[in-house]
């Protein structure tokens, strides 16, 4: 289909207003993989588009109705008040539906629970700030106003929310402490994957070796941006593949869970502006030597 910019707006943004009956997520979706053109040329989400300009993609598809249905999962709550809460996401639960989800996720977990939740993020992503993947396990921080979700998402934004990782690789790591800068955007040979990529969007990991354990090495990890598997592609991407990693790690490397963990989570509150600092072990599946890393996360 075919349509036509009638003011200075940027292309994601005049998808979404084209198409109010579908998820900005899925529009930049559609751009990111290339079949959206403007006049012709592939573009950018962010492209400004001018009067005239002609905007051509397929016709978005209709989402498949997503499971809203609470779910009695226990979940482990590190922080909770009127406003938000931090909750310490076990591995195999995704943070929200997808139209390809069969199981409960975390979303359906907290509709069972007696509080309110945010609706900035959408309907099927209530109270749902950022997210970690279905296999990584660790802190996230959701929001029950959408007061409180504004002010976190800008913080998450800019920064200014501090989040460190836990991750144990393979391979012989030499560096106690390195960073790995490299744009990232989605594989080109398989659109499910992410890949380095000078086309990409700039993307920045810093990197600290805190122990040699049985399977390998246990790293610390501090993200500068936030992209879709920064860490599993930037740590494969230099031969430091994330053990348990089906997706970035080579077959040798795969089998066990998932060794990636968000420990860390600071973040000012959004009321009353305390800094509130949270911290959760990895789980006991996790090759992690069974020390504390607290102090040396807060570090990096």
């Amino acid at each position: 289909m075919k349509l036509v910019a009638d003011q200075f707006e940027r292309l994601d943004k005049f998808l979404a207003k084209e198409f109010p009956d579908h998820s900005r997520t899925k529009l930049v979706k559609l751009i990111d993989d290339g079949v959206v053109r403007v006049d012709g040329k592939v573009a950018k989400p962010s492209f400004k588009l001018e009067p005239g300009m002609s905007v051509e993609l397929p016709e978005p598809q209709e989402t498949v109705a997503h499971d809203l249905t609470p779910a009695d999962i226990p979940l482990e709550i590190v922080f909770e008040d009127e406003h938000l809460l931090v909750v310490n996401k076990p591995r195999g639960l995704a943070a929200h539906p997808a139209a390809s989800l069969k199981e409960p996720s975390l979303v359906n977990a907290l509709l069972a629970r007696s509080h309110e939740l945010s609706q900035t993020a959408g309907a099927f992503r209530p109270g749902i700030v950022h997210r970690l993947d279905k296999d990584t396990t660790g802190l996230m921080v959701v929001a029950k106003t959408d007061q409180a979700h504004a002010f976190l998402a800008k913080q998450i934004e800019t920064k200014t929310a501090e989040r460190r990782y836990l991750a144990v690789v393979a391979g012989e790591v030499e560096q106690e402490r390195f960073k790995i800068d490299a744009p990232i955007a989605r594989d080109q040979r398989n659109r499910l994957k992410m890949a380095v990529d000078m086309k990409g969007r700039p993307a920045l990991t810093h990197v600290h070796q805190f122990a040699r354990v049985q399977a390998g090495f246990l790293l610390g990890v501090k993200l500068e941006t936030g992209r879709t598997h920064q860490i599993r592609v930037h740590l494969s991407s230099i031969g430091h593949p994330v053990l348990g990693d089906t997706i970035y790690a080579p077959k040798a490397y795969q089998e066990g869970p998932l060794q990636l963990h968000a420990a860390m989570l600071a973040f000012d509150h959004p009321v009353s502006g305390e800094r509130i600092n949270c911290y959760a072990p990895p789980p006991r599946d996790f090759d992690d030597g069974g020390g504390d890393w607290k102090e040396p996360l807060a570090a990096i």
